[in-house]
């Protein structure tokens, strides 16, 4: 089941992101997450744009959401997309069926594109953004260091 995150899915969600904090380079952030916090970001973003969770078996397995991709103005029809799965579910199509749900939302309230900003190499993230017609646009080299390692960065696009 796809539903609508809310603040009582923050520990879940949080447990999800955390993984990735602590064990990989696909997130830049480097200091886990409260559950407080994350509830936050879910709050904050919540109200003007789309956090989704995908529910099997009465445990969230994946979320998805989108922000802002930049705050001047004339960046409002553009938005940044997310998805984040239990390190366990990768590859049993969730992602898919997250896209499914979110970027038809996206197209419905007018937006007109939605970027998505991967870590590089990331075959899994790159397969799931190409497969729903998202284009390479950008490759950063080394703008990340995480675990003491210099980490590439690309832009993904896809204009409705």
């Amino acid at each position: 089941m796809i539903r609508k995150a809310r603040t009582s899915d923050a520990e879940k969600i949080c447990s999800i992101y955390n993984y990735y904090i602590e064990n990989t380079v696909i997130t830049f952030e480097e200091v886990p997450l409260s559950a407080r916090g994350m509830a936050k970001r879910i709050k904050d973003t919540g109200k003007d744009f789309p956090w989704i969770v995908y529910v099997e078996g009465g445990q969230v397995l994946g979320y998805a959401y989108t922000t802002k991709w930049k705050t001047r103005s004339a960046y409002r029809h553009t938005l940044e997309s997310t998805v984040y799965l239990h390190h366990d579910a990768v590859g049993k199509g969730i992602g898919t069926k997250l896209y499914k749900t979110l970027l038809p939302m996206l197209k419905k309230k007018g937006y007109h594109a939605v970027v998505g900003c991967l870590a590089i190499p990331n075959k899994g993230s790159t397969a799931l953004h190409e497969k729903f017609g998202f284009k390479k646009v950008a490759h950063f080299k080394e703008v990340g260091l995480k675990f003491g390692k210099w980490i590439d960065v690309g832009y993904w696009e896809l204009v409705f």
